[in-house]
């Protein structure tokens, strides 16, 4: 009887001295770990301002200008609107060339030449082609170094400037170099480009320069 009892002792403690099942869930691995407060907005795609997109695209389309990248530049003309030129701050829709972005490939490699208008001074003409046009008037400076703006008027001359009058709805962004000490800060340059939004995207309706005028 007591060898009985013994035995049943043993079997009793040897049970209760059995490692017990972990009842907790086995830990998540992190890729498995709900995304949430700020982990989550470093997984979600960052929402750029237009400030930020305008200032991209700012900078893209400068950059091709200076690399002579023309098919690069022509992705960035409103598909439907087509791209405007304007030598000075008063545009003239009348007189200012005006191209679709077909016209612009075909005729950017093209010694064809337009006229674009009466440079400031002297009202001669300024016929010349369109790469000419490109790299000798728009880009007469490197404006990858110049001031960034949006949507202000760093450049001010004696020039009427009726940008906000023809694209009332547009945005525009100024690439401003100041004068120097030497000429009185007379000789600055601006070359502003005009954007407006098509299926969410914006689109180059107008490239115009700003300097001094007499």
């Amino acid at each position: 009887m007591k060898k009985l009892i013994y035995t049943m002792l043993i079997t009793l403690l040897a049970s209760c001295t059995k490692e017990k099942p972990n009842s907790e869930p086995a830990q998540n691995n992190s890729a498995d770990v709900p995304v949430t407060g700020s982990l989550k907005s470093v997984r979600e795609p960052i929402k750029q301002t237009k400030e930020n997109i305008l200032k991209n695209l700012n900078t893209e389309i400068i950059s091709s200008l200076k690399s002579n990248d023309y098919t690069r530049f022509s992705q960035f003309i409103h598909p439907h609107k087509g791209i405007r030129f304007s030598m000075y701050a008063y545009v003239q829709p009348e007189k200012d060339k005006h191209f679709s972005r077909e016209d612009f490939n075909r005729y950017i490699s093209m010694p064809t030449k337009f006229t674009w208008g009466e440079k400031d001074g002297t009202g001669d003409l300024l016929v010349v082609s369109l790469q000419n046009y490109l790299q000798q008037w728009v880009f007469k400076r490197d404006f990858t170094q110049a001031q960034f703006y949006l949507n202000e008027f760093k450049g001010k001359g004696n020039s009427l400037n009726n940008l906000l009058k023809i694209y009332p709805n547009a945005d525009f962004t100024e690439n401003y170099i100041p004068g120097s000490e030497k000429y009185s800060g007379m000789d600055w340059n601006s070359l502003r480009f005009v954007f407006e939004e098509f299926q969410g995207e914006y689109y180059l309706v107008a490239v115009i320069n700003d300097e001094w005028t007499v």
